[in-house]
């Protein structure tokens, strides 16, 4: 299973591209209400920021009802903002709170701040049996054995 948010549409064509890659898979588009965020990206990563911060609530997302355990591997792809996941990542995770399989990130990012992605990712999946996080499809094969 392939989940992800895209906010400009990069991280979808990733998600997608994996998709192709991967025989069988099943891909799930992570949606929010339309005025979650704004257009401007530096609106949109001030209002992630206060998320991030406390002092906005997470995003709801709008995804299918999706029995996780009924996937071995989920992959989750976000783009980076500010060095966190992108916030609809993170009321995903919650929701996964009880899935017992493994789980990886792929991120799409214009920036070079990854350590930072890889440490929050790692901190919102608190529980969850993370088996990897690198940028793009750099890693998918090694995930998929």
């Amino acid at each position: 299973m392939i989940l992800y948010y895209s906010w400009s549409g990069k991280t979808k064509e990733m998600a997608e591209k994996i998709n192709q890659e991967i025989e069988g898979s099943d891909l799930k588009e992570i949606n929010v209400a339309k005025d979650a965020f704004d257009s401007d990206q530096y609106k949109t990563n001030d209002i992630a920021l206060d998320q991030i911060q406390g002092n906005k609530a997470f995003p709801e997302i709008q995804l299918d009802n999706i029995d996780f355990n009924d996937y071995d591997l989920i992959l989750v792809g976000s783009p980076v903002w500010s060095g966190y996941p992108a916030t609809p990542i993170k009321t995903l995770l919650d929701e996964m709170k009880n899935y017992n399989g493994e789980l990886a990130s792929f991120f799409t990012s214009a920036g070079t701040n990854h350590k930072a992605y890889i440490s929050h990712f790692k901190e919102w999946a608190n529980g969850l049996n993370v088996i990897g996080i690198a940028r793009d499809d750099s890693a998918i094969k090694d995930w998929i054995k």
